[in-house]
């Protein structure tokens, strides 16, 4: 294992070997395949996907992971890679990873990419945050996708939210200037919270825009409509 990085969330221990409680932006769902899933990550898995502990190794990168060296789009939260596939497949002069920590999101998305074919795309089940601290250069990153993350609705749990001032800051740090944020939400509260937060980041300016013609309506955006909640995109650039 890299000794010169920290443990993983789920992998700190205390000095007498229990497990450190962790407050993290996501939490672990049931890990069961349907028979298309086992069927799509039997086919495109070893192409696609970044074994956990390959992070641990001396020498790993996420550059390391392509065929060629291009800039990088990190993508968090990619659900069932509805809207990865895509996006990824029309962006073939970069290289894209995206973070899932559901298995059988990403089992639906690498089937996604295998009907693409495309090669430009790596999925990581490992902890975002500590892989944007930890496997991200500063400067290194071209864009950050973050489509719908969890809303943790309810006011004891905003501490999960992913857009926070600390994450905000890392994120800005991480960006090359000139690099973008793409964030959306479909709920009110949570879209203030971001806009207060990166508004407060020096670092980034931006702010409400058009939704991104783009990016394809997924699953749960088209939940929150349905449930009559109206999506928010955002854009934030690295000054």
């Amino acid at each position: 294992m890299n000794q010169s990085r920290p443990a993983r969330p789920h992998h700190k221990l205390t000095e007498d070997g229990r497990r450190i409680r962790e407050v993290l932006t996501y939490s672990r769902r049931g890990s069961r395949f349907t028979a298309k899933q086992q069927s799509a990550w039997d086919a495109h898995a070893e192409r696609y996907v970044i074994a956990d502990d390959e992070v641990d190794q001396p020498g790993f990168s996420l550059s390391g992971q392509f065929a060629t060296e291009q800039p990088l789009i990190i993508e968090i939260g990619c659900g069932v890679g509805e809207a990865t596939a895509p996006l990824a497949a029309g962006r073939t002069s970069y290289n894209v990873v995206g973070f899932e920590v559901w298995r059988p999101g990403v089992a639906e998305a690498v089937g996604r990419l295998g009907e693409l074919d495309v090669s430009n795309v790596r999925m990581c089940s490992v902890d975002a945050v500590w892989s944007m601290e930890h496997l991200v250069g500063a400067g290194e990153l071209a864009e950050l996708w973050t489509f719908f993350p969890d809303p943790w609705h309810k006011k004891k749990h905003h501490k999960r939210r992913l857009v926070n001032p600390d994450f905000a800051a890392l994120v800005a740090s991480r960006l090359a200037p000139g690099g973008v944020w793409r964030l959306a939400t479909d709920w009110a509260d949570y879209a203030e919270q971001m806009i207060e937060v990166l508004d407060a980041e020096p670092a980034l300016e931006g702010g409400v825009v058009e939704r991104w013609a783009e990016r394809p309506v997924t699953r749960f955006e088209r939940r929150g409509v349905a449930e009559g909640r109206d999506p928010v995109d955002l854009l934030y650039r690295r000054r």
